[in-house]
């Protein structure tokens, strides 16, 4: 009989106590798309805020102007005690062994928003400091507008080294910091977090839905059907439907669905998704559990991305692009796309 899985911790304001950061300074390293709303919503809670950007960083200014003191990485993450580092995954490596490692401290945090680099071994931190994670679930403008509003974005936390035995409470008091208890915060592992995270970015949220997309609107195209309505029909209302399930589930997408939607929903929807697409689902999550897509991603990245820019070109001069930035156009209600 197997063993039923111990339900993970959720944890909220109540079960964090900010003031275990107030003695200490906190580097943000980027200041991204999370890394702004982390330096700022930080800010915001009272704390000490330094942001670690190169001298050349085009956001450098940008932090200056937001109020935050904006410095090199290195400068950073010499007078910092937690260092929250908030670049590209394939960036990591090179910054932290040659900028942030040599400033390492005795009784230092570093913490990662996303576990790819601590869980495939790419960055490897000395015994002497913690370890951990805070990952919202939702992009840095969520993280940083929901604070703004009194709310928040859940978050997912993870220990990995915890040397000073608190490890723990550090990571909630930052999760507290961003706004993060408001919402929730559920405690995990790295090596949970990244390989479902990148499962759900392959299989289902970006891989699985950008190819559904483009294979709905190729077929009515190739059927005869005006491409402009095939966007709308693949495309546009896509997340009117997404809205109705982030919402409320499935259910209430199809209790808000017209009867005839539903139906072709239940009856049609496991034709498109198979028992073959499940079986290569799974070949792909064994892939990101072998550290095969990490190596390849890696090498890839060292290779200066052959394969990954041609596809990124080739996929941009797919019809669907150029269509879609047409009826864009007549659609000023939508909001411009993000550069």
């Amino acid at each position: 009989m197997k063993r039923r899985k111990k339900l993970p911790s959720i944890y909220y304001d109540r079960h964090a106590d900010i003031k275990v950061l107030k003695s200490k300074t906190i580097a943000i390293i980027g200041y991204g798309s999370q890394g702004h709303a982390h330096a700022r919503n930080l800010h915001d809670s009272g704390l000490k805020v330094v942001v670690g950007l190169r001298k050349e960083s085009a956001f450098w200014k940008r932090a200056q102007k937001d109020g935050l003191k904006v410095m090199t990485v290195a400068e950073a993450a010499k007078i910092a005690n937690i260092i929250m580092i908030l670049i590209p995954d394939d960036k990591q490596r090179t910054m932290y062994d040659n900028e942030i490692a040599p400033h390492l401290k005795k009784g230092d945090a570093i913490a990662f928003g996303h576990g790819f680099n601590i869980h495939f071994g790419q960055v490897v931190p000395p015994s002497s400091v913690d370890v951990f994670m805070v990952a919202p679930k939702g992009p840095g403008h969520l993280v940083r507008r929901t604070y703004e509003q009194g709310a928040g974005v859940p978050c997912l936390m993870a220990i990995h080294q915890d040397i000073s035995k608190k490890a723990k409470k550090i990571a909630l008091a930052y999760a507290k910091g961003i706004g993060g208890t408001r919402a929730g915060v559920l405690e995990t592992t790295f090596r949970e977090e990244t390989e479902t995270d990148l499962f759900g970015e392959q299989a289902v949220l970006c891989g699985g839905v950008t190819e559904l997309i483009r294979a709905g609107f190729d077929t009515l195209v190739e059927a005869g059907y005006n491409p402009d309505l095939a966007y709308f029909e693949c495309l546009h209302e896509l997340k009117l439907i997404v809205d109705l399930i982030y919402e409320g589930g499935i259910g209430n997408m199809r209790y808000s669905i017209s009867t005839t939607a539903a139906y072709g929903d239940v009856t049609r929807g496991p034709r498109i998704i198979p028992q073959s697409t499940r079986d290569e689902m799974k070949k792909v999550l064994a892939e990101i559990q072998s550290g095969n897509f990490a190596r390849e991603f890696i090498l890839e990245n060292q290779a200066n991305r052959p394969v990954f820019n041609a596809r990124l070109k080739q996929d941009s001069e797919h019809p669907i692009e150029i269509v879609g930035e047409k009826l864009r156009k007549m659609m000023p209600f939508i909001g411009k796309k993000l550069k």
